[in-house]
């Protein structure tokens, strides 16, 4: 599934601490691993985080990159320099990831990674303009800020964090309101910190159960691997 490009710029206040030239990205760290979510899951990517996130939620694994200020490690990185490294790690794809990645112009990173021959998917939270050619989309939406109404139509999957029982049913009436592709499944993940609560559990068996695709049951393989 190939996403074209959107160019609206989020508002500059909005983006956090950013790197003054275009296509130079503050990276939050960049690894060679697998996929431990959704569709391609146990997959060979290669991952490049990105610093800087404005939504903050409070069960994020990746809280690190929220900092006003930047740590001390932060590099800022070319287009070119990530997709050279990218490269040769010879991986499935590349996953742009973060914080929130899409509060920056992601073209000339895309375009970097396609010129080596890269697929290139985004994790996002949808709530920003997505800018740059994507072949994959997974979109994890946040109540703090909603996704854009074209996010939840560009997305090739949905995953939703469930911290409750409730979340279910907020989050399924929320989706069947919006123009989600009709083929894009959607993950249905518990919280990490209430995987072994019976009622989220229970709660997401029974919503599978009950509707089938495009639900499903979901986890987070990477870290039952202790893994990256």
């Amino acid at each position: 599934m190939k996403n074209k490009n959107n160019s609206a710029p989020p508002k500059k206040s909005e983006t956090g601490t950013r790197a003054g030239n275009a296509g130079v990205y503050p990276v939050f760290e960049r690894f060679h691993s697998w996929q431990g979510e959704g569709a391609h899951a146990g997959r060979s990517a290669f991952f490049i985080r990105l610093f800087g996130c404005p939504i903050r939620c409070a069960w994020c694994d990746s809280a690190g990159t929220w900092g006003d200020v930047p740590p001390a490690s932060l590099e800022n990185l070319s287009a070119e320099t990530l997709a050279a490294e990218a490269a040769a790690a010879r991986p499935d794809f590349v996953v742009v990831t973060g914080g929130e990645p899409a509060i920056r112009d992601l073209s000339p990173l895309c375009a970097a990674l396609r010129s080596r021959g890269l697929r290139v998917h985004l994790e996002t939270s949808g709530a920003f303009p997505i800018r740059g050619d994507f072949d994959w989309i997974a979109l994890s939406p946040k109540t703090a800020r909603l996704p854009l109404a074209e996010n939840w139509a560009r997305a090739s999957e949905l995953k939703i964090i469930v911290s409750r029982p409730e979340d279910i049913a907020f989050w399924s009436e929320k989706i069947a309101r919006e123009r989600v592709a009709p083929d894009a499944p959607i993950w249905l993940h518990p919280e990490w910190s209430q995987r072994e609560n019976s009622a989220v559990l229970d709660a997401i068996s029974a919503q599978v159960r009950a509707r089938g695709f495009p639900f499903r049951a979901g986890w987070q393989l990477h870290k039952l691997y202790a893994v990256r």
